[in-house]
Parts: structure tokens; sequence; C-alpha cells
């Protein structure tokens, strides 16, 4: 029988450090890379909470010197890479060094894929569109999450159009990745249920994908059933730290089946959201996932049905349709016990925006293994039913 040629790639970073106290490796790892100058990249709450200048600490009893740059926003844009790169530039840095969430390991990518391959941001926009090796990353992770820390996805708005920019290119990804539970035990509740709901997002797209295989199914599938588990708590109490670490794990679990499986939908919507309005990543997704997953149903039932176990919903006797739509109001069930927002219209959005809104989605590179393919009249109908 004759077989047509498919081939799946697998992407992680070299070294993974997790568990408590991994933050302190961070001086070796960047001394190990044979750097002598390392750039910071992180935002004004790491700085003004006196995280990055503990970091700079380590990094420097280790004989490296290091400088701050804490210009990455919530949503980084074009201009915070530009400014980043003009402090690696005439600083003379060799490192980049990311702490935080989504928002400075991104921002991080985008100075280091232009610091080595030149150009602006906007020109790696796409699927592997560098020529060149990033700049050595070493990504710090602060929450649970977006597991950019151990991605290729690099995320930046363009600042004209508003539109976020999906980069996915393996030489974004970092040479090292750190999650380290102690520094997740200060997120706010508010943080805390976004990211993690961000973090389902990942593993329940990634498990619908058209390009899901045997490896990222298990890590998905373990990533949902530790989030099922164990966000109620961490938004519950911050200090739990056995909740904590479970959803250290399950972030970087969820990583580990969307950075190669890809996503769908929820994301292509979400960044149009984020780039549009300026609003939270995770939350976003939350509020859109539950409506795209009803239109998603029709496609593959049985993988929403797994979604449904695998967040401890009882199933026996089901049929498997009953199974599916299970699975989708058990997440809706998590994001109302974790505090999310339960529409679109609480965030501000309006209407008049959709249709373009609708078109940008298409076009986003995560739309392209959603299990379902939508017509554009599909898509703004979702936005509206999220509303």
């Amino acid at each position: 029988m004759a077989v047509a040629d498919q081939v799946f790639g697998y992407f992680m970073p070299v070294v993974n450090l997790m568990g408590p106290g991994a933050v302190k490796e961070v001086g070796e790892q960047a001394k190990g890379l044979g750097a002598k100058k390392a750039l910071i990249v992180t935002d004004e709450g790491m700085t003004k909470m006196g995280v990055a200048d503990q970091v700079k600490d380590i990094i420097e009893a280790s004989g490296l010197k290091v400088v701050i740059f804490s210009g990455a926003q919530p949503n980084p844009t074009d201009l915070n890479v530009a400014d980043g790169l003009k402090v690696f530039t005439k600083q003379k840095c060799d490192l980049i060094v990311s702490l935080g969430g989504g928002s400075s390991h991104d921002c991080a990518k985008g100075i280091g894929l232009v610091a080595s391959n030149g150009g602006n941001i906007r020109d790696f926009e796409g699927v592997n569109k560098s020529t060149k090796p990033m700049t050595p990353l070493i990504a710090i992770n602060t929450t649970a999450g977006t597991a950019s820390e151990m991605t290729r996805f690099c995320i930046i708005t363009n600042s004209e159009t508003h539109v976020k920019m999906a980069i996915v290119d393996w030489r974004a990804t970092p040479t090292v990745s750190i999650n380290d539970p102690v520094l997740m035990m200060g997120m706010p509740a508010g943080l805390t249920a976004a990211t993690g709901m961000d973090a389902l997002t990942h593993s329940v797209e990634a498990y619908m994908s058209t390009i899901a295989t045997p490896i990222t199914d298990a890590a998905a599938l373990m990533s949902m059933k530790l989030i099922g588990e164990n966000l109620r708590q961490a938004v519950a109490n911050g200090q739990n730290f056995e909740a904590r670490n479970n959803m250290a794990y399950a972030q970087f679990l969820g990583g580990m089946a969307f950075n190669n499986a890809s996503l769908g939908y929820v994301h292509g919507m979400a960044h149009q959201l984020g780039g549009f309005y300026d609003l939270p990543h995770g939350v976003c997704n939350a509020i859109l996932l539950p409506h795209v997953l009803k239109y998603n149903l029709n496609s593959n039932p049985k993988r929403l049905s797994d979604i449904a176990v695998a967040l401890g919903e009882n199933i026996h006797g089901l049929s498997v349709r009953d199974a599916a739509e299970k699975g989708v109001h058990a997440i809706i069930q998590l994001s109302q016990d974790v505090g999310i927002p339960t529409g679109l219209t609480e965030l501000g959005v309006n209407e008049k925006d959709f249709e373009l809104m609708a078109e940008n989605a298409m076009k986003d590179a995560c739309s392209g293994t959603n299990p379902r393919t939508a017509k554009l009249e599909d898509v703004i109908q979702i936005f509206k039913d999220a509303m």
C-alpha cells in the first residue's frame, strides 16, 4: 500500500530546568553559553518588585555583566522590540535573559531574531522566516502560563495596524527554559486564572489540532488533567505550593503540545482582540474557547469527550456527543469558578470590528490547524456568540 509522506516535527529548548530553586541556575547556564554580557528583558512589574535585580545579582555572581530592559508591555509591540534592540546593540550584549510571562519572552525573542538576522520584526511574521540562529536566550518563566519560555511562537503587535503578528519559527525557540514555582507564588488571583486558562486553551487546541500526534496528545491530556485538579486551588490560595508546582508542569506540558501540534481559531481570534483592544490574552482565550469548541464539535466529538475525562468528568453511559458537550460545559464551569468574565461585552469589544478581526483571524498562522474550516461569516458569528 502506498503511503503519502507526512512528516511531523518536534521542537523544544535544549535545556529545561524545573522545580524550586531552578532560577538559581541562571548564572551557570549563562556562563556555560560563553556569554560576557546579558540583557535582561522584562516588564515594569518585575523590576518594581525587585525580581529583575535578584536575577541580575545571580548572573553577575557568575562573572557576567548585566543590563536590564524593562520595556516589555503586556501585549508587546514592534516598538518594544526596537527599543530593546537599541539597548542590546548599544551595550554590546551577547546573551538575552527574558524574565516574566509571555510578554517578556516574546519581546526577547523579537529582539534576538532581529539582532542576529537584521531587518524589522515585522519581516518575520509567518512560519520560519528567519535565516540565522537567534541570539542565545535563557527564558525564566514567572507565570503558568503562556509556555512562551519553551516554544517557537512569538506574538508581537504591529503598532500601525494593531494586528498581532504570529511569528512561528524554530529558531525562535529559547536555548534554556527555567520554571521555578517559587517565582509564581506572588501572582495575583486574576493573573493566575487568566494564564491558567491560557494554558488550558493550548492543551485543548493542540489536542483538537489537525496535526496532533501521539506525543502531543500525551502532553495535552496530562496538562488538562493537572489544570483541572490544580487551577482552582492556585487561584484560591496563591501560597499553595503544590498547586503552583503542578500548574508550572501543566503549562509546560501544554507548551510541548501546542509547540508541535499548533493551535486553532481560539488563538487566531484572541490575537485580534489583543491587538485591537490591548486585552489580556488568557482572558480572551477563556471566553472564546467554549464557543469555538461548540463550532468544532462535529469535527471530532470523540476528542472532546476525551477532554471531558481529562477534566475529571464522569461520562459513563453517555453517547459520544453528550460526553463531548460535557467537555465544553466543564471548561465553562472552570472559567466561572476562577472568575473569568462571561463575555466580550464586559471587555468593551465592539461589533463594528468583527468583520476585520475575523478576516485577520483567518489569516493568522495559528488558525491553519483548526479541525473545522470556517467561512468568514462563521468566525464573525463566533465573535457574536462570545459577546
